[in-house]
């Protein structure tokens, strides 16, 4: 599908999928290969690696573990996604605010829609709806699609 044509079903032309690896990312996943694969629609993939820069001078082992991992997950989503035919393109970030980079990277790709789990594996944002997919959906100029558990 021509990326300047929008999916007749949906009217998405591009989706941006936030994943971290965690079980609840893998069901996002699936729900964004589904569409983007029905539309045509272009899927940037995306993968934050929270990090504030006093713990990654203190820790750069960590953090380095971290974006290995990062890496490994977007460069084997990419290889699953390619399979389905569909167009992707892998992104990383690092910083201290995982929600403010997913949104800006959909307003930066002008994005349609994020897609996104209901939880990560970080921290406390699992006893919640999670504070990052909170606050997409607070800060997001695009449509969220949250998928549950």
């Amino acid at each position: 599908m021509n990326e300047t044509m929008a999916c007749p079903i949906t009217g998405l032309k591009k989706i941006l999928l936030a994943t971290d690896g965690s079980l609840h990312s893998e069901k996002a996943l699936k729900e964004a290969v589904n569409l983007a694969k029905t539309c045509g629609t272009k899927l940037y993939v995306v993968s934050v690696i929270e990090v504030n820069q006093e713990y990654a001078s203190m820790a750069p082992n960590v953090v380095e573990r971290a974006e290995q991992e990062a890496l490994a997950l977007l460069s084997e989503i990419k290889r699953c996604v390619e399979k389905e035919g569909i167009d992707v393109e892998m992104i990383t970030h690092e910083g201290e605010e995982a929600w403010k980079l997913i949104v800006e990277e959909a307003e930066a790709k002008n994005a349609d829609m994020i897609i996104m789990g209901s939880h990560g594996r970080t921290g406390l944002s699992r006893l919640l709806m999670g504070s990052v997919t909170a606050k997409v959906i607070g800060h997001a100029r695009c449509k969220v699609l949250v998928v549950p558990a």
